[in-house]
């Protein structure tokens, strides 16, 4: 008598940076999986700014993802420049763009380029679009279950949460919920700085600007593209920062909006606010 062994179902719930390099990683070994993500498509929001990815950690995964060498004419080494200034704009602490041979490897990458290069690595259907995971439980049989929002229930062997703060697998593992930090964003991004705005150009430099006093923080970041988004961070109660704003809990839910949500737009950029992180748009 012949036994065929079953193949595992793997489930991983999120379509970012982390599940989708782990779907590659998978696939390099000849392993199959799924990708369920609540966003309609990869170009259905804007994918926010850059990553900076360390020889020891980003890189090294990318390495086991077959992707290093294809990686590498994506990044954007100077964006390892940062500038600290004071509220004056009195540049205080500035590290000068890496060198070859200098032993800093962290080359930026935006996140956007970062996803087009994993998805372009996966079989097609691997990142099932639109379905979003409202829960994770274990079934009768002991294995984990994924409850869809339009009800559907999938059975899973292994369930991987790569779904950020409000993910729907941590419950399974812990009772701890996010927690609000006081500090709110509002960020924006601005397109063709170098001819358009060159004083933020260079003001920012080719990589990061940090400046902080007076518990007020504003932040800004070279893109590729001529692109810079910046953000402000500002100390407000967590009433403050829902007003207005969507549902953290469910950001891509438009059921979830609790008013209408203000945005400012001109020829050059998008401003948007948010609660408990950042959310750019791009024009």
């Amino acid at each position: 008598m012949s036994t065929q062994r079953r193949e595992r179902r793997i489930a991983i719930v999120g379509a970012g940076p982390g599940g989708l390099t782990l779907a590659r990683v998978l696939h390099v070994h000849g392993i199959p999986s799924t990708v369920y993500e609540l966003d309609a498509s990869a170009t259905a929001r804007d994918q926010g700014g850059t990553l900076d990815l360390d020889e020891e950690s980003g890189q090294r995964a990318l390495l086991h993802a077959g992707l290093l060498e294809e990686f590498r004419p994506l990044s954007r080494p100077e964006g390892g420049e940062l500038r600290l200034l004071g509220k004056d704009a009195e540049v205080g602490f500035h590290i000068s763009p890496p060198q070859d041979g200098d032993g800093n490897d962290r080359p930026e990458i935006d996140r956007r380029v970062l996803k087009e290069l994993l998805l372009g690595s996966l079989p097609e259907g691997t990142v099932r679009w639109g379905q979003k995971v409202r829960a994770v439980a274990l079934g009768a049989a002991g294995r984990p279950e994924l409850t869809l929002a339009d009800g559907t229930a999938v059975a899973a062997d292994v369930v991987v949460g790569a779904d950020g703060a409000w993910s729907r697998v941590r419950p399974l593992l812990s009772d701890a919920d996010p927690v609000y930090t006081g500090v709110s964003f509002v960020d924006g991004l601005l397109n063709d700085v170098d001819t358009r705005h060159p004083a933020v150009a260079e003001l920012v430099g080719r990589g990061s600007m940090f400046a902080l006093a007076d518990e007020k923080g504003l932040f800004a970041q070279r893109n590729g593209g001529g692109r810079i988004r910046v953000y402000t961070a500002v100390k407000a109660p967590e009433e403050w920062s829902r007003s207005g704003l969507v549902d953290p809990a469910d950001p891509a839910d438009p059921g979830a909006r609790r008013t209408r949500r203000t945005r400012r737009r001109s020829g050059s950029g998008c401003w948007t606010s948010s609660p408990t992180g950042t959310r750019g748009c791009a024009r």
